[in-house]
């Protein structure tokens, strides 16, 4: 009997977190073997492993406990792997040695499958003078274009999607480059960006005064606070970037303010750490504590919460141990702090089955209250540890009681650690659980509210044929089983329809006891006003929250997933977004219109000639060969190999685009060159640029780096093949949703952020 509860939920945990030798046959048998090996992995460090492997097993069981997929997919299986999520790199020097220091440990990190946060706002601005060097300097937007370089580097190498956050102070002379700087929408892919936004800008803000952007002591711009609060609203709302981070409250609230300054984060916003801080992650599965579900006694089970939170933060504890590290210095941060991030998934759900509408006021009480009885029984149980194993190494128990956030504890749980020390610096935090919560039976995200009720799935079929099969959320499917074909109460709301203000109110409600912080995506409609957009950050820094991440659909950020709760369509048509393969090549009619370009690589003495011949179809042209020469006989093989295998690809026809994007991920490790302004990695990438520009030159993409405008084989064939946004970098369907700060296929589960 199978404990997965959707045919998605199993092939998750084949894809991302079964064990399996190199040869692909698997180690884990079922998903038993899989809890049994974390468990297992987990109570080695313990003084009775035999003891603690049953209760790490008890809490994994049955999805109840979702360790981070580092954690579900490393432990226990051998394999020099970090099982921690987030790092954040150390801070950056102002000078060019430094700086390819810092890159080279980035890389390490990425290497290992680590999401990174950086500070850039240590390097000195553009124009400045260089000491010691006739010359300017190049400021920190040219090395995020280095470290962008570097991210397509360790991807295209066959390592996992690299994350990246990249952060800069509000003050920095160049903070309206880095605020514009994604408007471009080939540049800086890999990262994601966040201002930090401090409580003097804030004020300066609401009180329509001026502000100062300086460097190292020296004011080099005078500005209106509000027209550079404009400008980052505006950005964000156009392309869904920079975030904001509320940075002065992190660090008052921070436990450890007393010995450390945070001034980034990881990727998702979830975790602010120092330099070279870390921290893995973990999550209580609220939908499975709920009792009596949809009944008038449902409630959450707190005395099981309890239990199953104390068995948590102990296994999250002996992760520490148990892990490997990119870096020594990341190790040393992370056993002299002992950060753990366990947070919760379900939320939602969970609020469904007691009746609660989330984005109520109810709802934002119930939520406080829950999170508050995690937090505590969190802290209790790090106490318990504290007088087993001693207490974290930096720990001082006047300085650390006095951080915001311990000053709102309890008094009985303060009183604890002041006797007793506590085992971990900090404790909670709220991460992406895309991933992990579709492998646990499709509970709602995180703290997000339901996506959807249920979507249609396809499903690619070895064969090529695609199968259907429905996607329901965890607590509608639950009202199906006991309720029948009964209506969904009214207080069932999803992520379609609920106002951006009941967003934030339940952020702020989660924020109050979470130490750390919370990735969470505020959904805006698509028509909201410019005015009422910015109302919700204000509202955010007025609730507390410490950071902000909206996602406003358009045509620069794309529809993401379209849902419907009804359809008539009869299920034999597919009206979707999903693009035809067609299975025979194309035939070559007699002549092609084409265009030939000249590619002059920097220090090669023969120019390259791209010729690219298209085929019209239904009215529309789409590439149908290359022809790729040059006299310089070093490039002789590969171009013709390259030759043979693009118009190979572009001749069996649907969504060719993905070529493009393939040829610009490709490094040379020897290195790349500025052409036209912009950083080339390689030749490769550089014939990858002049077909992008080919192909939206003939409509068959909308611009860089956007995938396939019309696809004409499907048009022809009376199928409207457009998509309702970008596709799935894994999958290739066009069901990415924003959740928690980061694009997730529904589809697969892919993410860049888990």
């Amino acid at each position: 009997m199978s404990r997965f509860s959707a045919p998605i939920a199993e092939q998750i945990w084949d894809m991302k977190y079964r064990l399996k030798d190199a040869d692909g046959t698997p180690r884990d048998q079922s998903i038993e073997d899989t809890w049994r090996r974390i468990a297992r992995a987990l109570s080695e460090v313990e003084k009775e492993p035999a003891k603690w492997e049953d209760a790490f097993y008890g809490a994994l069981e049955d999805f109840k406990f979702l360790p981070a997929g580092r954690i579900t997919a490393g432990a226990g299986t051998a394999r020099k792997v970090t099982l921690f999520n987030c790092f954040v790199m150390g801070t950056i020097p102002d000078s060019m040695a430094g700086i390819f220091d810092m890159l080279k440990e980035a890389a390490l990190t990425m290497q290992q499958g680590g999401g990174i946060g950086y500070d850039f706002s240590t390097i000195r601005p553009r124009g400045s003078d260089v000491l010691g060097v006739a010359a300017d300097a190049s400021g920190p937007l040219s090395f995020m274009d280095v470290w962008d370089a570097m991210c397509r580097t360790i991807m295209s190498a066959g390592s996992r999607r690299g994350a990246m956050m990249a952060t800069m102070r509000c003050d920095h002379p160049d903070v309206l480059d880095f605020i514009t700087a994604k408007a471009d929408a080939a540049r800086l892919r890999m990262f994601n960006m966040s201002v930090l936004i401090t409580d003097d800008f804030m004020e300066a803000v609401k009180a329509d005064a001026p502000w100062e952007l300086k460097f190292d002591g020296k004011v080099y711009h005078t500005m209106d606070a509000r027209d550079l609060w404009n400008q980052i609203m505006q950005g964000t709302y156009d392309v869904a970037e920079p975030g904001v981070i509320f940075i002065d409250r992190i660090n008052a609230a921070n436990n450890l303010n007393y010995c450390e300054d945070i001034a980034a984060t990881n990727p998702c916003g979830e975790q602010p750490l120092p330099p070279y801080g870390a921290c893995l992650l973990g999550s209580i599965n609220m939908a499975r504590l709920v009792k009596d579900p949809f009944d008038a006694a449902a409630s959450l089970d707190a005395e099981a919460m309890q239990e199953l939170v104390a068995v948590a933060v102990r296994m999250m504890d002996n992760v520490v141990d148990a892990s490997q590290f990119p870096l020594e210095a990341q190790a040393r941060e992370a056993h002299a702090k002992r950060r753990i991030g366990l947070g919760v998934t379900g939320l939602a759900d969970a609020l469904l089955m007691v009746g609660l509408r989330y984005g109520s006021d109810e709802a934002a009480r119930q939520t406080e209250e829950w999170l508050k009885a995690i937090a505590r029984a969190a802290y209790l149980a790090s106490v318990d540890l504290a007088k087993e194993k001693g207490a974290f190494p930096l720990f001082d128990a006047e300085p650390y009681l006095a951080s915001g956030t311990m000053q709102a504890m309890d008094e009985d749980v303060r009183a604890a650690i002041r006797e007793n020390g506590i085992r971990n610096a900090l404790l909670t935090s709220i991460a992406p659980t895309g991933t992990i919560s579709l492998y646990a039976g499709n509970v709602s995200s995180g703290i997000e509210p339901v996506f959807a009720y249920a979507y249609t799935r396809k499903v690619l079929q070895k064969d090529g044929s695609r199968t259907e099969e429905e996607v329901v959320d965890y607590a509608v499917q639950m009202w199906r089983d006991k309720m029948g074909d009964a209506p969904l109460p009214d207080y069932f709301t999803n992520a379609q329809t609920l106002a951006p203000g009941d967003h934030v109110k339940m952020q702020a409600a989660a924020q109050k006891w979470i130490d750390s912080s919370i990735s969470k995506t505020i959904n805006c409609p698509e028509d909201i006003d410019f005015e009422s957009f910015k109302d919700v950050y204000m509202q955010a820094y007025e609730t507390g929250c410490k950071g902000c991440t909206t996602y406003r659909p358009n045509d620069v950020t794309g529809s993401v997933l379209s849902v419907s709760e009804k359809s008539d369509e009869s299920p034999e048509v597919d009206h979707g977004a999903d693009v035809i393969y067609m299975a025979d090549p194309l035939e070559r009619p007699k002549s092609l219109d084409g265009a030939t370009y000249k590619l002059k690589w920097p220090d090669s003495e023969h120019a390259i000639y791209l010729t690219v011949n298209d085929i019209v179809i239904g009215g529309h042209r789409r590439p149908f060969e290359v022809f790729i020469n040059s006299k310089n006989m070093e490039h002789f093989a590969w171009t013709v190999a390259l030759t043979r295998m693009i118009s190979a690809v572009f001749r069996r026809g649907g969504d060719v685009s993905f070529v493009v994007e393939e040829l610009k991920a490709v490094f040379d490790p020897r290195g790349g060159a500025w052409m036209e302004g912009k950083y080339i990695p390689s030749i490769l990438a550089a014939i990858g640029g002049v077909l992008e520009r080919h192909l939206i030159s003939i409509d068959f993409i909308e611009g860089e780096g956007m995938g396939l405008k019309v696809d004409p084989q499907a048009e022809a064939m009376g199928v409207d093949s457009r998509p309702k946004g970008k596709a799935c970098a894994s999958c290739g369907q066009y069901t990415l949703m924003m959740v928690e700060g980061c694009m997730t296929c529904s589809s697969c589960g892919h993410s860049k952020c888990s």
